[in-house]
């Protein structure tokens, strides 16, 4: 038995995490990872900017997708944890009617761009990544401002990513189909400490 699981259930339901959530304070975001309430820490300017940077990409070379800043997502096997991605790659409109927590069918991508806390390495770099294959979800790009490296995850299989591709700002960074784009990570290098 684990600490986050009494006879394997989890100790708390996901209604109960979502009330949690919709109470909790504007200057903190909870997410549901693993059964456990993580603490996402509100991002920084330059965390904002690096974002805007990639949706501004994304639209010049594929204007019939959307980047949705912090649409929260139904992760994990079963339906049993919660995320909210610095950003997710859909279709236009798909999102539309969905509410708060959506479903991960139909997402393309998922980005995640470090903060600079201490919870980022298991949180951005293990968990989350985790959370994503596990989901099905095609491509997770990370964008490490600590590592100042743009690393995309692609081909889900079994929970897990199959290929892992790490390049450094300012190098070309080829995101696969089925997101299909080109990013040139120059600026990157202006968003870190």
């Amino acid at each position: 038995m684990t600490p986050n699981t009494a006879a394997g259930q989890p100790l708390l339901l996901i209604e109960d995490f979502e009330q949690i959530a919709r109470t909790a304070p504007e200057n903190v975001r909870l997410e549901f990872v693993n059964g456990k309430i993580e603490v996402k820490p509100v991002p920084d300017s330059n965390h904002g900017a690096t974002v805007m940077w990639l949706l501004r990409r994304c639209m010049q070379q594929r204007p019939e997708l959307a980047l949705y800043p912090e649409q929260g997502l139904k992760i994990e096997r079963y339906r049993k944890g919660r995320a909210i991605p610095d950003g997710v790659l859909v279709p236009d409109d798909h999102f539309v009617g969905q509410g708060e927590w959506a479903e991960p069918d139909g997402v393309l991508m998922t980005v995640e761009v470090t903060s600079y806390d201490r919870d980022t390495d298991r949180r951005d770099r293990h968990e989350k990544r985790d959370g994503y294959a596990a989901a099905d979800i095609p491509v997770y790009l990370l964008v490490d401002r600590d590592k100042q490296t743009v690393t995309v995850f692609s081909e889900p299989e079994d929970g897990e990513y199959r290929s892992r591709t790490a390049r450094p700002f300012g190098a070309v960074v080829e995101i696969p189909a089925p997101v299909g784009i080109t990013l040139e990570t120059e600026k990157l290098k202006t968003y870190v400490r």
